[in-house]
């Protein structure tokens, strides 16, 4: 899957920036894994990969299965969650993104596939 789109459309409507979209989609579509593996996959630091992994469970996307293991949480809850969060700290009235809705839905067969290997 092609997820340059997804990932413009995450750093356009939710704000991310382009790293924390990077390992947000990773994570989505990969599985579980800790910020050792993140950072060999998207060529980043270690260090770096903790502290998005932890932004991203601030703002809604990941949680922590371990002390070294993060997972996304499913896709079409994530995007509007991550969204309404942005929504209440920029004092935006949250109502439906069609754009949003659509990050969900795109992603949703690539997380349930990483999921039933």
């Amino acid at each position: 899957m092609d997820t340059t789109k997804i990932e413009k459309d995450l750093i356009s409507e939710i704000k991310l920036n382009p790293l924390q979209a990077k390992v947000f989609l990773l994570v989505t579509c990969s599985g579980k894994m800790s910020p050792s593996l993140m950072a060999e996959k998207l060529k980043i630091s270690t260090d770096d990969a903790l502290k998005i992994s932890k932004d991203l469970m601030a703002l809604g996307a990941f949680i922590d299965i371990s002390d070294t293991e993060f997972e996304a949480m499913h896709p079409r809850f994530t995007a509007v969650n991550m969204y309404r969060k942005l929504c209440a700290r920029e004092n935006i009235e949250f109502k439906r993104n069609k754009i949003v809705d659509n990050i969900g839905v795109i992603l949703e067969k690539s997380y349930d596939d990483a999921r039933t290997k």
